[in-house]
């Protein structure tokens, strides 16, 4: 799966692919059964489902239809899908690629931990202009702003940590497990398939959340944190490169089509775009969670699943291309010395007013940096 409109996309790979959506729905009903489905649909059939999906709304209908009559005379043909309902397959099946997702993107947030940490403590002395309002403001050292870099994709990482334990998603066709408790015979019984079910997946157990949607929301919302994070270091990257500044640049750069010398630091600018686009999508999750209505909505459930991809991709790229651009950063000392020497004595006024004439302003920068290292070194809970 690639888009050619979305450069970098193919980094995302299979993730959240119509292939492996398939594969998910499958993997639920066989785990619902308890029996082995594979091999009786394929990316083959992708074409046709994707078609036949449009009159029932939902590509579970048209699936169930092509199992069934793959399976013929297969006692699984029986009991196939019997007590559940088009969401739970769909949801379960969401939350399976979305899971995988996550992982690709905590892998990338490991090694940014890795690169901002070394960065950070090699660059704890190394002098900078800092800036507020686009202006001087007082001296830093460039140690403390990746240990801010830093913070915002520990931040990212401890919540994306809470939010991928996304749970099971079972209810039957109304959300009550009454077709299930009708075929095993007891609540009891039909929440013990439930929990059987979710083992086989590796999911957590929760009861039904057919139109209470936060777990789909925060998983949103922990997207979009990541996004938020490497947007503030792309928007940092950017500034730092301008030829006039000169402090950073990027190991790998772009060409243009139109001026040969031309080379501009790509990577940020597309972990940029992905941190403009990230918090739209996850407003339209929220606002299908807002506007779910019955026990299962009317086109509020419906938009939920192309949303959830392409956040999911667009996040997966950024998180690799965020780790590319981190680890081929390159830290222009001298020029960081020079522009914070041109800009004295003016940028040390704050440090006059304190009478602290002597030694370097930079209060507890070691204690930030050093907080940020250690919790680098902590794993979520």
């Amino acid at each position: 799966m690639s888009d050619l409109l979305w450069p970098g996309d193919a980094r995302s790979g299979a993730i959240c692919s119509d292939a492996t959506v398939l594969a998910a729905l499958v993997r639920v009903e066989e785990a619902w059964i308890d029996a082995d489905l594979s091999g009786l649909a394929g990316p083959d059939d992708l074409p046709a489902l994707a078609v036949a999906a449009e009159e029932g709304g939902n590509p579970v209908i048209p699936l169930l239809a092509l199992l069934r009559e793959r399976l013929g005379d297969d006692p699984r043909a029986e009991v196939l899908h019997r007590g559940l309902t088009s969401q739970d397959v769909l949801d379960t099946g969401l939350v399976l690629c979305l899971r995988e997702a996550a992982g690709r993107v905590r892998g990338d947030l490991d090694a940014q931990i890795a690169t901002l940490a070394a960065l950070a403590d090699r660059h704890r002395h190394t002098g900078l202009a800092g800036r507020t309002l686009t202006q001087h403001a007082v001296p830093i050292t460039f140690g403390l702003k990746v240990a801010g870099w830093l913070q915002g994709v520990l931040d990212a990482r401890d919540t994306l940590a809470r939010a991928a334990r996304l749970p099971i998603q079972l209810g039957g066709a109304a959300g009550s497990l009454a077709a299930p408790v009708a075929l095993a015979g007891s609540p009891a019984a039909a929440l013990a398939r439930v929990a059987a079910t979710a083992e086989r997946l590796g999911l957590p157990l929760r009861e039904p959340w057919h139109t209470s949607r936060a777990p789909l929301t925060g998983f949103g919302d922990a997207l979009v944190t990541c996004t938020d994070a490497w947007g503030r270091i792309a928007a940092d990257v950017l500034v730092a490169a301008r030829p006039e500044i000169g402090e950073l640049t990027s190991a790998r750069t772009g060409g243009s089509s139109a001026m040969p010398g031309k080379r501009n630091p790509t990577l940020a600018v597309l972990v940029r775009r992905a941190a403009l686009a990230g918090p739209p999508l996850a407003a339209t999750l929220h606002t299908a969670a807002a506007t779910m209505v019955d026990e299962r909505a009317d086109g509020a459930w419906h938009v939920e699943w192309a949303t959830l991809r392409t956040l999911a991709r667009r996040t997966v790229t950024a998180g690799s291309q965020t780790a590319e651009l981190l680890a081929g950063l390159r830290v222009d000392e001298q020029r960081m010395a020079a522009t914070l020497a041109a800009a004295r004595p003016g940028i040390d006024a704050e440090q006059r007013t304190y009478e602290q004439t002597g030694g370097p302003y930079r209060g507890a920068t070691d204690e930030i940096i050093d907080a940020a290292l250690k919790r680098a070194g902590e794993r979520p809970c």
